[in-house]
């Protein structure tokens, strides 16, 4: 099929359309995950009638459309209905399909400290029983709907129709491919992402690692600005793929990430080869921080204070027990049988 090439927002949209169909090569430069990777899955039913969806597959792909992950996932409950017509998804594909728990990892793992992409995300993190800081989303259809795009029909325009009138390619005809729709998803938000970024914030690895746990968190940190740039221009071409540009940002964030995780694992090795040592000034054999109390040198004022306290009342006079009190009623004005007083009286009416 002959397809013209176009360039829209800086992006060829000859070349986008190849990489959501799989037809671009990816040296190894491009194959390691960036600042944006794009999410997709695919469902089965389960439960009474199929009626219930669980996941089957999961699909991520980086900024230019290369996989890193794609798994076919064991469902917990029975599966009922395939749904093979819309998710591809066959009994076949589940004999060595992985568990829940694995891949669920995994993805957290992709995920954490990058910008998700995706179309209905909210309904792929349901089903992967994740969640992932609001501020490094990139939701096409809420973003497509926002901006007022003519090809989003209503709050919640379908991927394939944007595809359709945006990249001018068909997808989703017949069984639906979760690594297809992850780069049809991709390739749309490169499509308007200068745009769409306008209304975030500016990410950095400075941000708070709150991924699928407390978003909360990303909200207060401070955006910091990225590190100098890598490459001298803001273009350059592959030797294989000619209308395929660099993005600046994601070799930025790749060699931010990368920098990063090499101060921390010298960090660990340097915090382990003390502990071997015999431990630094700074190290207690307790395993505590300087300058961070646990609370038991409070405990210990505390009771020696008291002790003291014990002490000092020791050197007080004792006060003498009273015994014998009544032998005291006298000294108090009552009076005794020695004395002259009595020391009581009862009288009685008796009535005759």
């Amino acid at each position: 099929m002959h397809m013209t090439d176009e360039i829209k927002n800086g992006e060829s949209l000859l070349h986008l359309r190849r990489m959501v169909l799989g037809e671009v090569y990816h040296p190894p430069g491009r194959t390691q995950p960036g600042k944006y990777v794009a999410l997709d899955c695919e469902m089965v039913g389960v439960g009474i009638d199929g009626e219930e969806s669980a996941l089957a597959r999961v699909s991520l792909v980086n900024f230019h459309g290369a996989v890193l992950l794609d798994a076919f996932v064991r469902p917990r409950e029975r599966i009922v209905d395939y749904r093979t017509q819309f998710s591809g998804i066959r009994p076949a594909d589940m004999v060595h399909a992985r568990s829940f728990e694995e891949v669920q990892k995994q993805v957290a793992d992709i995920l954490e400290n990058r910008i998700l992409v995706g179309h209905a995300v909210h309904n792929d993190l349901k089903a992967l029983l994740l969640s992932h800081p609001r501020p490094h989303t990139r939701d096409t259809q809420s973003l497509a709907h926002k901006h007022k795009l003519p090809s989003a029909r209503g709050r919640r325009p379908a991927l394939r129709h944007l595809v359709q009138h945006e990249l001018g390619l068909a997808i989703q005809s017949g069984e639906h491919s979760s690594v297809t729709d992850a780069r049809a998803t991709m390739a749309l938000f490169r499509l308007y992402r200068k745009d769409w970024e306008k209304d975030f914030r500016p990410f950095s690895l400075s941000m708070s690692r709150a991924t699928q746990r407390s978003p909360s968190r990303s909200n207060r940190a401070a955006s910091t600005s990225m590190s100098k740039p890598i490459v001298p221009s803001k273009r350059t071409h592959c030797s294989s793929s000619p209308s395929a540009p660099v993005d600046v940002d994601d070799v930025h964030f790749s060699a931010q990430h990368s920098a990063k995780k090499q101060k921390t694992r010298q960090e660990h090795q340097a915090s382990t080869s003390a502990s071997e040592n015999g431990g630094t000034k700074d190290a207690f054999p307790g395993g505590g921080l300087r300058g961070v109390s646990s609370g038991l040198s409070t405990v210990f004022k505390q009771v020696a204070s008291s002790h003291e306290g014990a002490r000092v009342d020791k050197t007080r006079p004792k006060a003498k027990p009273k015994e014998k009190w009544w032998k005291e009623l006298s000294s108090a004005g009552i009076g005794s049988a020695d004395d002259g007083g009595t020391k009581g009286s009862l009288r009685l009416k008796v009535r005759r």
